[in-house]
């Protein structure tokens, strides 16, 4: 059997990982070339020049033309923590090098902080993650389906119109070769007509070629300027539709990560921000080496999420 290019890539060793980024000196260092890559900025009046002021837990930054000083956490998803960096740049790591996802209980016993501690990082890190993913929309060829998070109540509504199930749009955009580049997973109010449009006018490029099982919802692509061609598949099971091959794909391993890392979570509140993270790796799952690095710049350009804004609900339509 030819071996998986892309499944066994070699990665990042944990052993290199430490040694890059042991020590807090080596994370700053990190950190600010990940924030300014050209070199410091400052945040009021965009000068270049600065003094570092010492004696301090992180590095803070006093630019010579305002006066004005920036610590270099401040405007980071890391503003506000007293955690070393070296706790964040693992769980960083740990986070962007696992395939199936982490959860926060297996965040807590690998970086040593209370659940509550490793709950927040792990949310603020996947929020980085999220807003990254919505600068991108998907072009070319594009298949879609309709799915749902969650399962039925006790008591509760039964299938579609269950309490507990959330509605999703999942995407996937292919190649000229037919093989999978990108894929976005995007929690809507419901399969209408509406929604449908929104979603498509927010996240597909004009002139997408959009493939899906002929659910009626997914004609209102048109109003973004999208073709959509339907394939009405009856009762046929995913294994005998070929033509949607990489959408079944994508959500057979969404699956697989959730039952297997997530024991439960809101999915009612949360489930933008864990589909945006399985979303972030697999759209770059080509060069896992540099998935941590890439991480770091997306927390580094990430607004501040108190916790309060983290905890708000997330649905949108």
């Amino acid at each position: 059997m030819t071996m998986n290019r892309i499944q066994f890539q070699a990665g990042l060793s944990l052993t290199e990982f430490l040694k890059r980024y042991r020590t807090e000196a080596q994370c700053a260092a990190a950190l600010e070339r990940a924030r300014w890559p050209t070199g410091f900025q400052c945040p009021r009046c965009a000068a270049t020049a600065y003094s570092r002021v010492g004696g301090r837990t992180h590095p803070l930054f006093q630019c010579q033309a305002c006066r004005h000083q920036t610590s270099l956490i401040a405007g980071t998803v890391m503003q506000g923590t007293k955690l070393p960096l070296t706790v964040w740049f693992l769980a960083i790591y740990l986070i962007s090098q696992a395939k199936t996802g982490l959860s926060a209980l297996a965040l807590k016993r690998h970086l040593g902080v209370s659940y509550p501690t490793a709950w927040l990082i792990h949310h603020k890190l996947m929020q980085a993650m999220a807003a990254r993913e919505a600068r991108y929309v998907l072009d070319g060829q594009v298949q879609v389906d309709d799915a749902y998070l969650g399962g039925e109540r006790s008591g509760g509504k039964a299938g579609r119109g269950s309490e507990n199930k959330v509605p999703f749009v999942a995407a996937v955009s292919l190649s000229d070769e037919g093989h999978p580049l990108r894929t976005r997973l995007t929690p809507v109010s419901g399969f209408s007509l509406k929604a449908i449009g929104h979603w498509a006018k927010a996240h597909l490029a004009q002139g997408t070629t959009v493939f899906s099982d002929g659910l009626a919802c997914f004609a209102a692509v048109t109003t973004a300027g999208c073709t959509h061609q339907p394939t009405v598949v009856g009762a046929r099971k995913p294994k005998d539709l070929p033509e949607f091959q990489w959408i079944n794909t994508v959500l057979g391993n969404l699956k697989t990560s959730l039952s297997g890392s997530y024991h439960a979570f809101d999915f009612r509140k949360y489930a933008a921000r864990y589909l945006a993270a399985f979303s972030y790796r697999f759209n770059r799952r080509f060069d896992l080496r540099t998935l941590h690095t890439r991480l770091i710049v997306a927390a580094a350009n990430c607004p501040p999420q108190p916790q309060r804004l983290i905890r708000m609900a997330e649905i949108r339509c």
